[in-house]
């Protein structure tokens, strides 16, 4: 038997499949926000650039 002439020719790839997570997109883009901003400074970044970062608080520096 041909699997061809079973499915009329087309043959669907298991594995060809568009997944979308919006929960994990977004943490991938904290994450990617997080790996950018550390590589821009020499130390490490404090909680409160973290939290900014991840949008948990305004830094009093920027709010002036």
């Amino acid at each position: 038997m041909d699997i061809t002439s079973m499915t009329g020719g087309a043959v669907q790839d298991q594995f060809d499949v568009s997944l979308e997570d919006a929960d994990l997109l977004g943490e991938v883009e904290l994450t990617t926000n997080l790996i950018i901003a550390a590589s821009e400074v020499d130390e490490h970044l404090s909680q409160a650039q973290i939290d900014e970062i991840l949008g948990l608080i305004t830094l009093e520096a920027d709010e002036d």
